[in-house]
C-alpha cells in the first residue's frame, strides 16, 4: 500500500513539474522576470476590480473593466478602496517599494485573485497590458465572445520594468492623412506592447496637417492636393485647373483631443514640423518663404527630387526648401512653433532637418550674401546656421529641439537631441559630443520597408525582415548609454494609403522594436536562441491580432530567395526561411506547387527554358506561407544577367 501511495505521489509530482515546464508565457515584450506557479485563476461570473481613489488609477480601472466586460460578457464591478479587498478580484494599487523600478510593476496571479502593484500609475498601466496578455486570445475581441471560452489565467509572478524610457512609433500623417479616430486606434494598438511615444510627422511636401491659426493658408492650401493612386514617385503632377480634393488636417481642438487620449494611455505625442526641406506644402501656401521664385504646389507624389546615390547630396528639380537667408522664414517659424508648443505638452519638438536639396541654394544670391555676412564656408554650415536659429526659437517656447541626424552637418546646435536614422553613426557621434540620442536606424527600424520578397510585398525600395528588426539594439558598444533615451520605429506613408495597410506594415515588426526597447538585453542573447523564442511568441500574437481584427504581415512564413549566376546564362537559386520547421516546395513548369511537389534541399539550377519559378512553404503538411511567383525576367535581373 505504501508503495502504491509513493508511486502515485511521484507521478503527481512529475506531472506537476512537467506541466509547469510546459507552461509557455507568450508575452511581448518579454518581462524581466517570470516565475510560474501551479494552477489557474478563473474569472467568476461577476468580477471586481479594486483600486485606490487616485483619478489616474480609476481611468486604468475603467479601461480594464471595459476590455474584460466587452470580450467576456461578464459583469465587472469597479470598486474604489484604500486597500486590497476580497478574493476573486483584481486589485490595482500604488505602493512605496524601491525594488520596483520606474515604469515597472509587480503582477501576482494566484488561484484566488490577481494583485498588481507599482510605484506610479504608468507602472500599473503597463502591468495591465501584461495581464491582458495572460488572458486567452479572445480577450482582444471587440464584442462578447460566444461559446464556452475558458477564461483562465495561469498562476504566475511577474516583475518587470523597461530598459529605455523612449519607446516610440512614428506615424507619417502628411503623405497620407489619417483621421483622429484612426490615430486613436493606432495608439490603442501600440500601448498593448508598451510603446509610450507617438511621433507625428505633421508636415511634408505632400501635405501640412496642423492648423496654425496665425497662418491660415497652411491648411486652407497646404492641407490639400490633387488625388492620385499608384506608386509614389511616379505619379503625375497637378494639371492646369485641376482641383485639390485629397487631404485633411487636425484642428487645434483635434490635437487637444488626441493629446488627452494619448496621455490617458501614458503616451506622449512628439510633433514634427520638418524644415528647411520637405516643404512644398508650406511653399504652396506662402511662396515668399523661398529664395527661388516659381509656381509652387502641394505634391501628389510626383518625382521632383533626385537621389543620385554614392553619398552625393540630394537635388531637386523644384526647390522645396524654406530659405535660410530669408528673414521672413524665422518670423514664420516663430509663429508656427509658438502654437505647436502650446498644443503639445511633451518637452520636445522635432524640427526635421533631413534630406535638404542644396542645388538651388548654390545658385541663390541671397544664400551667397548670407554666407559672406556670417562667414559660412559651405552649405553644411548654411543649414547649421538655420538649425541653430530654429533651436533658439524652439527653446524660447520652453521646449527642447530634436532633429534627424543631418543636423550634425556643419556643427550641431548647442542643446539639440539627435534622432539617428542613417544607421547608428549619427547617434554615436552625437553621444560623443554629449548630446541626447534616439536611435531609429533604417537598417533595423524603418517599417515602411518591405517585409519580405518584392514579388509578393507592396513595392518599396528596400526590405527589412522581422528577424533583422529583432536584432535592433539602441545602445551599441562604445556609447554612453545614459545619453541614449531609447529608440523608435518609423512608418513613412508614401505607399500607405489607409490604416489597414499601416497595421500590416507595423505588425509584427513593431513587436521586435517593442522588445528591443523594453526587455533586458540579456533576454535576447544570444540572438539566435532569443529569435526562436521570439518567433514562437509572435505566432501566438498573430492569433491575438486576428481576434482584435488587426491586420499584420505573415512574411516570416515566406521563402527567402537568393539568386546568383553560374555563367552568362545559368541562374542558381538558393532558398531559406526566417523561422525553423518549414518546408519549401517549388515548381518550374508554371503549375502551382503544394506539399506533393519537390521540397527544397540544395541550391537549384533554373531550367534554361523555364518562364517562372513558383514557391510555397508548408508546416506539418499544411500551407503556411504565401504562393510566390518569380518570373524569369525577375530572376535574370537579380542574377545580373542581361
Amino acid at each position: 500500500m505504501k508503495k502504491i501511495i509513493l508511486l502515485v505521489a511521484v507521478i503527481w509530482m512529475s506531472t506537476t513539474i512537467h506541466s509547469q515546464k510546459q507552461q509557455v508565457f507568450s508575452i511581448i515584450p518579454q518581462p524581466v522576470s517570470i516565475v510560474p506557479g501551479t494552477g489557474v485563476f478563473t474569472l467568476p461570473s461577476k468580477i471586481s476590480i479594486i483600486t485606490g481613489k487616485d483619478k489616474n488609477l480609476i481611468k486604468i480601472q475603467q479601461l480594464l473593466s471595459t476590455q474584460i466586460s466587452s470580450a467576456t460578457g461578464k459583469q465587472v464591478i469597479n470598486v474604489a478602496a484604500d486597500k486590497t479587498a476580497s478574493s476573486k478580484s483584481i486589485s490595482l494599487f500604488i505602493v512605496s517599494d524601491n525594488t520596483i523600478a520606474k515604469e515597472g510593476y509587480r503582477l501576482k496571479v494566484t488561484t484566488t485573485g490577481i494583485s498588481l502593484t507599482a510605484n506610479e500609475p504608468a507602472g500599473i498601466f503597463y502591468g495591465v497590458q501584461t495581464l491582458l496578455q495572460l488572458f486567452p486570445k479572445e480577450i482582444e475581441s471587440k464584442s462578447a465572445v460566444r461559446g464556452n471560452t475558458n477564461w483562465a489565467i495561469p498562476v504566475v509572478t511577474i516583475e518587470d520594468h523597461p530598459r529605455f524610457g523612449w519607446r516610440g512609433l512614428m506615424l507619417d500623417v502628411s503623405r497620407h492623412f489619417f483621421t483622429v479616430a484612426q490615430v486613436k486606434d493606432y495608439i490603442d494598438q501600440m500601448v498593448k506592447y508598451k510603446f509610450n511615444l507617438l511621433h507625428l510627422h505633421l508636415t511634408d511636401d505632400q501635405g501640412w496637417r496642423l492648423q496654425i491659426k496665425s497662418l491660415p493658408r497652411l491648411t486652407e492650401v497646404g492641407a490639400w492636393r490633387v488625388e492620385r493612386t499608384g506608386t509614389f514617385g511616379t505619379l503625375s503632377k497637378p494639371q492646369p485647373g485641376e482641383k485639390a480634393t485629397y487631404g485633411g488636417f487636425y484642428t487645434q481642438e483635434d490635437i487637444k483631443e488626441l493629446v488627452k487620449y494619448a496621455a490617458d494611455r501614458y503616451v506622449n505625442i512628439l510633433p514634427e514640423i520638418d524644415v528647411p526641406g520637405h516643404n512644398l506644402a508650406a511653399l504652396a501656401s506662402y511662396p515668399e518663404l523661398s529664395c527661388t521664385p516659381g509656381e509652387y504646389y502641394v505634391s501628389p507624389g510626383d518625382r521632383f527630387m533626385i537621389w543620385p546615390g554614392g553619398g552625393q547630396h540630394f537635388y531637386g528639380t523644384l526647390d522645396n526648401t524654406i530659405c535660410p537667408a530669408n528673414e521672413y522664414a524665422y518670423e514664420f517659424l516663430d509663429k508656427v512653433f509658438t502654437e505647436v508648443a502650446q498644443l503639445f505638452p511633451f518637452g520636445y519638438i522635432h524640427m526635421g532637418g533631413d534630406e535638404t536639396a542644396r542645388n538651388f541654394w548654390e545658385k541663390s544670391e541671397q544664400i551667397k550674401a548670407l554666407m559672406q555676412k556670417e562667414k559660412l564656408k559651405d552649405l553644411d554650415e548654411v543649414q547649421s546656421y538655420f538649425v541653430k536659429r530654429v533651436e533658439k526659437i524652439i527653446n524660447s517656447k520652453g521646449k527642447k529641439m530634436i532633429g534627424w541626424d543631418e543636423i550634425l552637418d556643419g556643427g550641431l546646435a548647442p542643446n539639440a537631441a539627435v534622432m539617428s536614422w542613417r544607421g547608428m553613426k549619427g547617434g554615436i557621434e552625437a553621444a560623443k559630443q554629449g548630446h541626447e540620442v534616439v536611435m531609429s536606424p533604417t537598417d533595423f527600424a524603418y517599417i515602411d520597408y518591405m517585409q519580405g520578397d518584392g514579388v509578393i510585398e507592396p513595392p518599396v525600395y528596400a526590405t527589412l525582415r522581422l528577424k533583422k528588426a529583432y536584432q535592433f539594439d539602441p545602445a551599441p558598444e562604445g556609447i554612453d548609454v545614459s545619453l541614449v533615451k531609447g529608440g523608435q520605429a518609423n512608418l513613412w506613408t508614401e505607399q500607405v494609403y489607409n490604416m489597414r495597410h499601416a497595421q500590416y506594415m507595423t505588425w509584427p515588426r513593431g513587436f521586435a522594436i517593442a522588445e528591443a526597447l523594453w526587455s533586458p538585453k540579456a533576454k535576447r542573447d544570444p540572438i539566435a536562441i532569443g529569435w526562436n523564442d521570439f518567433a514562437t511568441r509572435v505566432e501566438k500574437h498573430f492569433e491575438r491580432l486576428d481576434a482584435a481584427q488587426v491586420k499584420y504581415a505573415p512574411s516570416m512564413y515566406d521563402a527567402i530567395v537568393e539568386v546568383s549566376k553560374k555563367d552568362t546564362a545559368t541562374i542558381i537559386v538558393k532558398l531559406s526561411t526566417e523561422i525553423e520547421g518549414l518546408s519549401i516546395h517549388y515548381s518550374f513548369d508554371n503549375s502551382f506547387p503544394d506539399n506533393f511537389y519537390p521540397a527544397y534541399r540544395e541550391p537549384l539550377t533554373m531550367p534554361r527554358d523555364a518562364a517562372a519559378m513558383k514557391l510555397i512553404t508548408y508546416r506539418n503538411n499544411k500551407p503556411i506561407g504565401r504562393m510566390m511567383v518569380l518570373p524569369i525576367t525577375e530572376l535574370r535581373k537579380r542574377a545580373g544577367i542581361k
